[in-house]
């Protein structure tokens, strides 16, 4: 991960150590890069050049109010799945106008929220969602600007817990029905019809299934303009992958270009929803080892992070890459386990690692769904974030105190 490099024998995040990180902020903690994170975006901007083009940050990866408002400097919009994602844009400086809602769910009180800040569009997920959406804008009297959210059945190649974008998942509209939803939708006043919106998957490493998708959204768009619809955009959704191990990841540039191929000659804005590919390489988890415990079989670096911290192993048996802040000795192998109250609760099996023990760890690559799927399971109070900027290290997010975690909760008389 560029930007988080041995330095004078020690791990930095750009021009901090994380040594000092952890003296002057504890652990576990999230540290992120700011520069990672810029250049990322920068990545997709040059990609885009010429094009009429929005991007549209999925907060889901990582909705921090630092990183927000680093993006929305950067003029990027936003991709919402809830209210409180939408708060938290608005709370960061960002612009509701340059925000698409998705997600299968939304309740009236997060139209009614949206549609009284303007955003851009609603990815619609279902027909009754269509109606409810109907029914919310003409209360307020207003129009609500709508893409139908289409399944294209195409087969991303990925872990199927994010896999979006096959019939059997339960996103969006079956593109076969499409075309009547979208007549449907011209028949209510109460709907501004926008465009058309798509998204497959994620931790994406093989462009040609996004490619097969944009041809599809192609063909559709093509029977809505024979039907007298016109679209103002084509949303293909987000999915580029990053490296967490040895992963063959695309160039962002060799990954959207099959994509733009597919789209040569249209005329719609093309919105696309990155998140992983922004934010994932660009943190680490920051964590001390508590005891390294010696078993029969394996030995164990107890550490003081835990699932509850960083989910993605316990739940996708998914791979972090897990390094020395200043390595010590001989290396030995070891399973890299949290404090909580679970077999599954694991960050690294048989890792090898030259540490003491109350030496410094960090777990790459996870600047996305590390702190957004955090939890408090064992009553543990989550993680402090910290935003490196050069050589400037500032607190974006102060560590929970125990006694907040049931502040609101009250005794029996």
């Amino acid at each position: 991960m560029k930007h988080f490099e041995l330095r004078d024998g020690t791990l930095h995040a750009e021009g901090v150590s994380l040594e000092r990180i952890a003296a002057e902020h504890g652990t576990p903690t999230f540290v992120y890069s700011r520069a990672a994170l810029t250049e990322a975006h920068a990545a997709y901007a040059a990609a885009l050049s010429g094009r009429d083009s929005m991007l549209c940050y999925a907060v889901k990866s990582n909705s921090n109010l630092a990183i927000l408002n680093v993006f929305a400097r950067l003029g990027t919009g936003f991709d919402i799945v809830s209210g409180g994602e939408l708060a938290r844009v608005v709370a960061a400086g960002a612009d509701p106008g340059r925000v698409v809602f998705s997600g299968v769910g939304k309740t009236r009180d997060e139209m009614r929220a949206a549609l009284g800040l303007g955003i851009y569009c609603f990815n619609v997920e279902s027909e009754p969602e269509l109606h409810r959406l109907a029914e919310v804008a003409g209360t307020l009297g207003v129009r609500a600007p709508i893409a139908l959210r289409v399944n294209p059945d195409v087969d991303p190649k990925t872990h199927p817990y994010i896999s979006t974008g096959l019939k059997c998942n339960k996103f969006g509209v079956p593109i076969a029905d499409a075309r009547r939803l979208y007549r449907t939708a011209a028949g209510l006043p109460q709907l501004d019809i926008r465009g058309i919106a798509c998204h497959i998957g994620s931790q994406l490493l093989d462009p040609a299934p996004v490619a097969e998708a944009a041809t599809k959204v192609v063909a559709l768009a093509e029977a809505l303009n024979a039907d007298g619809i016109e679209l103002a955009h084509l949303d293909l959704g987000g999915g580029l992958g990053i490296r967490y191990d040895d992963e063959a990841v695309p160039a962002t540039a060799d990954y959207l270009a099959p994509l733009l191929a597919a789209l040569a000659g249209r005329k719609e804005r093309l919105l696309l929803e990155p998140g992983r590919s922004l934010v994932g390489n660009a943190g680490v988890l920051l964590s001390r080892i508590e005891y390294l415990k010696r078993g029969e079989d394996r030995n164990f670096a107890i550490i003081d992070a835990a699932m509850n911290d960083l989910a993605r192993p316990a739940l996708y048996d998914a791979y972090h890459r897990i390094a020395e802040v200043r390595p010590h000795g001989e290396a030995q192998t070891y399973d890299v386990v949290g404090p909580v109250c679970e077999s599954g609760d694991f960050l690294g099996r048989e890792r090898a690692l030259a540490v003491q023990q109350e030496d410094l760890v960090a777990i790459f690559s996870a600047g996305a769904y590390g702190m957004t799927m955090s939890s408090n399971y064992n009553t543990r109070a989550r993680a402090a974030e910290v935003m490196v900027d050069g050589k400037a290290a500032h607190l974006i997010r102060e560590r929970e105190r125990v006694d907040a975690l049931f502040a609101g909760e009250r005794l029996l008389p």
